[in-house]
């Protein structure tokens, strides 16, 4: 609440309104369990018992309203902070344990995901959480407290009921998270994604920005189709002439008049080439300079000077037709494949909020800004609307449409909504694009997790760019650079490595996914498919190999080049192939291996290829 004092013991702020509170016993060691009715004179708490042992289900609700105000329902808990080792959320911050007196995290469908992960050594999680609320804004309080040892967490959102799932089952933390994203499944639309959705995408963004017309896309297109890449991105400037970094001329969403003068023919002319074609737009903006800004003036949220751009109110009826109508366009009129739908979460950052539940302007209050003819109460209800009419529309005309979304907007009430999910910008930085991927695989569900586009200076060395897309192993690459300014063998490392992703896409970006050491920025990341493996080796660790196995591949991103594999049962003769990266063969061999270890050399941004010799024969005959 605007004003109220820090809460130092890890208790959620008091509200100031009516408090039915009650401890609930949820028989696991350590865990102190309550909940609270805000604003109502009854409670009604039930603990459900889930499929894993240490896994249960908090269903709580609120009634006998004692003001006009909205019930509010609260859950708070909290544990012994021993053997903590990082703290695990979804939008990709620093991985310390954060103190239980910092402000709220807000998660709604614009912007972020209710969850979270305590999670000690081993990767093994403490507790993980999720909230059932997937459109309206949940404040989430979370933090080691000083006074006690103890970890607390509370969440609480507007409505008479709250869900809450927590699993303290000691489970590798990122099965407990993929879990959750799992329930959340069972109570939202199932998402339809192609499978041209997990195919290599190249961008426009960092290789031209602004600077942008019709030939050099088309020039660019003509040079990435033969490397692999299956889909083309046009980002910002499709729609202005002007190269300045502004959002003025949002908005309108036709294209330029001098860069781009007959779109469907340059459209069709990129397609040819094999590509599916994806149009960038900023979904919220109505920029200084644009009609648009004129015409639905009365219908905006605010305005972000620095970025010369009013910020549209998606709970307008008025808003919402319009922008389905003009990216609708983009498909129908100008025959692209697919839309990537940008700054969705600037609907949940421009309303002044002091990140309490309570407090005026936050996204859920009743005193946020009124919305001249608004049809909804909230703008996550609004985003919500604005998302199914939109989606409506496009799968009406192209029922295999490719939507990207990116983070930070990654909730669950998103999914129905989009094919592809990106890491926010990380330009040239090659870890944060591996945490940022990493952690998008845990909540993304069945869309695609896409690697910010990857971009290098021309005198990068073949290794480090195959490092970049190595680190983005376990995703779909994006790249963004002049491929007509790349020399011969730094597109072969292209030229190798995208078939390579596409041939073992299903390993590497549908099978059973654990990226290990969070606290470290997951220095080794694994992937297992039926008898398939797949290992990202990101740092000079030794790799464990479980269980039975026919296949393994493992990519060196490490300067480290002695890679050293632990089998827990001998796995017998080998065939051996160690590529480098570009696809050169440095080493190709059949040992014979009784022991438990094998230890070989695999170049910075290579590859090392197992394959067991005797399930080669029982596939042979």
């Amino acid at each position: 609440m605007s004003g109220t004092a820090l809460s130092w013991d890890g208790s959620a702020h008091p509200s100031g309104r009516t408090e039915t509170t009650r401890s609930v016993d949820g028989s696991l060691p350590g865990l102190r369990l309550r909940a609270t009715a805000v604003g109502g004179r009854s409670l009604g708490v039930s603990v459900i018992p889930q499929e894993a042992p240490g896994v249960l289900l908090l269903r709580v609700t609120a009634g006998d309203p004692d003001d006009r105000l909205p019930l509010r329902v609260r859950a708070e808990w909290r544990l012994p902070c021993t053997g903590a080792s990082a703290y695990w959320t979804p939008n990709t911050n620093s991985r310390w344990l954060p103190p239980s007196w910092l402000a709220p995290r807000i998660a709604a469908l614009p912007q972020g995901a209710p969850v979270g992960s305590l999670v000690g050594s081993g990767d093994r999680a403490l507790c993980t959480f999720a909230v059932g609320e997937v459109v309206l804004p949940v404040a989430i309080g979370e933090g080691a407290v000083e006074e006690t040892g103890e970890f607390s967490w509370w969440v609480e959102h507007e409505g008479p009921e709250l869900a809450l799932r927590l699993d303290l089952s000691g489970r590798h933390f990122a099965d407990t998270v993929q879990d959750c994203a799992s329930w959340w499944a069972a109570s939202t639309p199932p998402a339809t994604v192609p499978a041209a959705a997990f195919e290599p995408v190249f961008c426009t963004w960092y290789a031209l920005h602004l600077a942008m017309n019709a030939a050099e896309v088309e020039r660019l297109a003509a040079l990435a189709a033969p490397l692999g890449f299956r889909s083309l991105i046009v980002d910002d400037g499709w729609q202005t002439d002007e190269e300045s970094r502004s959002y003025a001329t949002t908005g309108d969403w036709q294209p330029a008049p001098i860069g781009f003068p007959d779109f469907p023919a340059h459209v069709a002319r990129v397609r040819a080439l094999g590509l599916n074609y994806l149009l960038w737009h900023a979904l919220p903006f109505a920029g200084d300079r644009s009609a648009a800004a004129r015409e639905l003036a009365p219908h905006t949220l605010g305005r972000l000077p620095q970025l010369e751009t009013s910020v549209l109110d998606p709970r307008s009826p008025a808003v919402r037709r319009h922008q389905v109508e003009r990216l609708a366009a983009a498909v129908e009129q100008h025959g692209v494949d697919g839309l990537k739908i940008d700054f969705i979460d600037t609907f949940a950052r421009v309303a002044p909020s002091d990140g309490s539940p309570d407090s005026p302007g936050s996204p859920d209050s009743p005193s946020s800004p009124d919305s001249p003819e608004g049809d909804c109460a909230t703008v996550a209800e609004g985003v919500h609307r604005l998302l199914a009419e939109l989606d409506q529309r496009l799968r009406a005309s192209r029922p295999e449409v490719l939507v990207e979304h990116r983070q930070d907007y990654i909730g669950p009430g998103l999914r129905p909504y989009a094919t592809m999910i990106r890491a926010a910008d990380c330009p040239h930085n090659a870890v944060e694009n591996r945490v940022r991927t990493a952690d998008l695989r845990l909540t993304a569900g069945p869309l695609a997790v896409h690697a910010d586009p990857l971009t290098w200076h021309p005198d990068e060395t073949p290794e480090q760019i195959a490092v970049l897309l190595l680190s983005v192993l376990f995703a779909t690459p994006q790249v963004s650079v002049d491929l007509a300014a790349q020399r011969p063998e730094q597109l072969a490392v292209l030229r190798f490595w995208l078939p390579v992703l596409r041939e073992h896409v299903e390993l590497l970006q549908r099978g059973e996914f654990r990226p290990h050491r969070t606290e470290l920025a997951y220095p080794l990341i694994e992937s297992r498919l039926g008898p398939a493996l797949a290992f990202g080796r990101y740092a000079p660790l030794p790799v464990a190999v479980r269980g039975d196995w026919s296949l393994l591949l493992l990519a060196n991103a490490d300067p480290d080049t002695l890679v050293r594999l632990t089998f827990d049962r001998p796995p017998g003769r080998l065939a051996v192939l160690v590529q480098d990266c570009r696809g050169g063969t440095v080493a190709q061999a059949e040992p014979a291996l009784d022991g438990h270890e094998l230890a070989l050399h695999v170049p910075l941004g290579g590859l090392l290829t197992l394959r067991r010799q005797e399930h080669l024969r029982g596939a042979g005959g």
